[in-house]
């Protein structure tokens, strides 16, 4: 089959791609190899030693100009003198494919998909179109070493899928190859991008910047990293601000858009996941327009490119951050570059343009080179390469160039596995081993799926998938001795560590943007402190919101809390909304307001008190001795523990507290009521015993008065009783009335139990009431049912007037108008009972006569 054939079989492959570009309209030609040498065994190699193509005018109606590579890259063509270097070294091998020749064919990517589709097809021809043995039966060619750019890789890949000819990348990170239904014959020894968006995730999440925009390549390792980084920050804070795409073939009506866009945007965090090729223009434009302040994350495509350290690049990319390759050393590789010169190889096109690139002058008469370089000064060839001519003899670093080392020597071992295969242990039917003699690309195949080796300390292998381990040095991009950029190690990922400990960065070692030491902001909300919660706005991202305070009873004890944590319920927020402290516990304690009822309980026992020793002296004078004297000194003890029974209700609420206060209370209360019931009966019956016929003193006595005075007391201490055994009151915490503090307060136990109390008291006030009504006309200068009336007429108002007051108090304030209802109800018995008899008996002894007393004296 002639390599006619072969363009015909791969036109019905590659014609959508073509046409759909609106950039071509036939195959162009056939190139040569850049280098070329024969062995027992061909590698074939595809570089971008180009990073600009110079498209021909394409009409369709006359036959287009061959495509130009403009841009020489001189790290790429190192990475093709590093294969070269690794072939020769194998070659002098003597453990490794002992009397077997490796060769290898190179060609030129010029970093586009095109070109690249071109310089695989050029690698399955021969060196020129009138060979080619890969159509008759088994080929030299047993692998490709390439390419860089995952868009020229996925187009280099399915070119040779047909003839399952394994391809090894040395740069190609697209997540996309990780697919062997698609990409069967796919290998690489670098990372899967899907390693790299969790780094760069990672990194985002450590530095803190929740805005972030990002730059993609217009090719699938641009839209696959775009995707997996949306993937992993599903469950982060960090938010996409924008995403814009970078065309392959530049446009700088696009590059000014994106710019503008750049420049208006808040995130000041810019992720790019581009080639070199594409983002060389963009970033001399990103220059021109003399923007700064960017703080721009690199992936593993550019984070090292050599293009961008120069010193005019600093002000704008310094401080450029991003996960690379791993680097590793490749001994004798420097040496070997050295040998690389013109005099060596004189009619070799691109050892020219490295001598051009690194001294900026030519080598030939202006008729035989390229018109960009015309008007460049003459040189000689011997110029030596020196220290600062770091894109091309950078060292120091080995990364993309390691790599392309790795990939040539996992070829060779596989190889070596292959042909040192033992019969009847082979990896192939009926355990059968390769004819070595007439050997085929998918056999090598099988090897490289298996090989494993140990290079410069590292093993190298490949997973079910064809990927490496997964393994990143961070870089970041500082000022060096000479005004250049320098590629400086600050951390590491490596993918196979635990989850969580992957990152690890060096924080006090990086240089920011602008030459700066503080790590750069890039938010589109202010955290919200401690305190506070994000509302999120509607209709934008999560990591736009406004901070609002923490209600009351809520607090958040970190920054950025989604939602305000509600406090136990004995506890409550602080001021600042930062922590929950125990809540106030409230309850009529002494203090003022405790103090002034404590006062006044205890002044008006003293008064009744004095009272009492006032009638006690005075016993046997006509005021005391009326209407039984007994009765008038029941009536002021009772009056004593009124007033006394009031100081229970002032202090901490317990458990013996709470049943004495209303028991007490109820008990003295009725005590009392029921003394005045006696002794309005006594007044009542004493008026009318007068009448004819009428014995009705013998029926109220003083026994017959004690009996009444129990048996009605009798009934509230059982009502009482009954109380504390069914359900007595107990000490209780509020927290329903007020949410910012506890009330600690005497629960009743038993609302029935407690009215019924109050409703006794009540009966027998009002009994008294009406009892004394009817007697208040009766003859007599001391009639005192004029007084108790009175009396009852303030008690029941008193007692009327607590009830709305104690359903309606809030807290402590409760117990305080059950006081004052207590002493005020105490003190209008002590004086509309008492005072009038303490005037006569103090201020007017001459009425203290039982002529007066019955009305009958002056």
């Amino acid at each position: 089959m002639t390599p006619v054939l072969i363009w015909s079989l791969f036109y019905h492959i590659s014609v959508s791609m073509i046409t759909s570009s609106d950039y071509s309209c036939s195959l162009q030609g056939y190139f040569e190899p850049n280098f070329l040498s024969d062995g027992d065994f061909l590698i074939g190699a595809i570089f971008p030693l180009h990073y600009v193509m110079e498209m021909p005018d394409l009409n369709c109606t006359y036959k287009p100009s061959a495509i130009k590579c403009n841009g020489f890259d001189p790290r790429a063509f190192r990475w093709s003198q590093a294969l070269r270097f690794a072939v020769e070294e194998i070659n002098y091998n003597q453990h490794l494919l002992p009397s077997i020749k490796l060769g290898y064919k190179i060609f030129d990517s010029c970093a586009y998909p095109l070109t690249g589709q071109r310089a695989a097809l050029a690698v399955l021809n021969g060196p020129s179109e009138v060979y080619s043995s890969i159509c008759s039966g088994s080929s030299p060619l047993l692998a490709v070493v390439g390419e860089s750019g995952s868009a020229q890789s996925i187009i280099v890949s399915r070119v040779l899928q047909p003839f399952r000819i394994p391809m090894i990348s040395y740069f190609s990170s697209c997540a996309c190859f990780s697919d062997r239904r698609e990409f069967p014959t796919f290998f690489r020894v670098i990372p899967n991008d899907d390693y790299q968006v969790k780094a760069i995730a990672q990194l985002l999440q450590h530095f803190g910047w929740t805005w972030v925009g990002v730059l993609n390549g217009d090719h699938a390792y641009g839209r696959f990293a775009l995707q997996g980084l949306r993937k992993e920050l599903v469950n982060t804070t960090v938010c996409i601000a924008y995403h814009v795409m970078i065309p392959l073939l530049y446009k700088r009506e696009k590059a000014l858009e994106i710019l503008d866009v750049m420049r208006h945007s808040s995130a000041r965090v810019v992720v790019a996941f581009s080639a070199e090729g594409e983002l060389t223009p963009f970033l001399k434009e990103y220059m021109d327009q003399n923007i700064t302040g960017i703080q721009w994350i690199a992936s593993e495509a550019w984070v090292t490119a050599s293009l961008f350290s120069g010193s005019q690049f600093y002000p704008y990319l310094g401080g450029t951050i991003g996960f690379g390759i791993r680097q590793g050393p490749v001994s004798g590789l420097r040496e070997y570059l050295l040998t690389v010169n013109p005099l060596r190889y004189p009619n070799n096109p691109l050892v020219q343009e490295l001598w051009g690139a690194l001294y900026g002058c030519s080598l030939n008469p202006p008729s035989s080179i390229s018109q960009n370089v015309t008007q460049l000064p003459a040189c000689t060839g011997e110029e030596p390469i020196r220290e600062q001519h770091s894109a091309y003899l950078n060292t120091s670093s080995f990364r993309v160039t390691y790599n392309v080392y790795k990939a040539v020597y996992a070829i060779a071992h596989s190889l070596h596995n292959l042909l040192s295969c033992e019969l009847g242990k082979g990896p192939f039917q009926n355990s059968s081993c390769a004819d070595t003699t007439n050997i085929y690309p998918w056999q090598l195949q099988q090897y490289l799926q298996e090989v494993s080796f140990t290079i410069s300390g590292e093993t190298v292998n490949f997973d079910e998938k064809g990927d490496a381990i997964p393994s990143y040095d961070l870089i970041n991009w500082q000022r060096g001795v000479a005004g250049n950029i320098e590629f400086v190690k600050v951390g590491m990922f490596d993918g196979s560590k635990d989850a969580g400990k992957e990152l690890f960065i060096q924080d006090e070692a990086i240089m920011w943007t602008g030459h700066q030491r503080e790590v750069p902001v890039s938010l589109c909300s202010d955290s919200c402190a401690a305190g506070n919660r994000k509302a999120f706005r509607r209709g934008e991202p999560l990591c736009c919101f406004d901070c609002v305070p923490c209600d009351s009873g809520k607090i958040s004890n970190e920054t950025d809390s989604v939602d305000c944590t509600p406090c136990p319920e004995d506890y409550w927020s602080n001021t600042a909304r930062t922590e929950c402290i125990p809540k106030a516990v409230e309850f009529l304690t002494h203090d003022a307001m405790g103090l002034t009822l404590t006062v006044i309980s205890v002044v008006g026992a003293c008064l009744t008190a004095a009272i009492l020793l006032v009638f006690i002296r005075h016993r046997n004078t006509p005021i005391v001795r009326v209407n039984n004297s007994e009765l008038s000194f029941f009536i002021l003890l009772s009056l004593i523990l009124c007033f006394l029974c009031a100081l229970l209700f002032i202090g901490e609420p317990t458990v013996w507290s709470c049943m004495l206060r209303h028991t007490a209370f109820s008990i003295t209360f009725s005590l009392c009521i029921s003394c005045i019931l006696g002794k309005t009966l006594v007044v009542l019956a004493a008026f009318t015993a007068t009448r004819p016929g009428n014995n009705i003193m013998k029926w109220l006595g003083p026994k017959q008065q004690r009996v009444i005075i129990f048996a009605c007391t009798l009934v509230q201490v059982l009502i009482c009783s009954v109380w504390l055994i069914a359900a007595p009151p107990f000490p209780f915490k509020n927290t329903q009335y007020s949410r910012s503090k506890i009330i600690l307060e005497c629960s009743v136990g038993s609302d029935w139990a407690f009215w019924s109390v109050l409703g006794y008291i009540g009966l027998l006030a009002c009994l008294c009431f009406v009892l004394a009504f009817l007697a208040r006309k009766l003859p007599g200068n001391f009639n005192e049912a004029k007084y108790i009336t009175f009396s009852m007429l303030i008690f029941c108002a008193v007692w009327l007037a607590f009830i709305p007051a104690y359903v309606s108090s809030p807290g402590k304030f409760t117990v305080a108008v059950e006081i004052f209802a207590i002493l005020a109800s105490s003190f209008g018995l002590l004086l509309c009972l008492f005072a009038p008899k303490c005037y006569i008996i103090l201020l007017k002894p001459q009425k203290n006569t039982k002529e007066h007393v019955r009305g009958k004296g002056k």
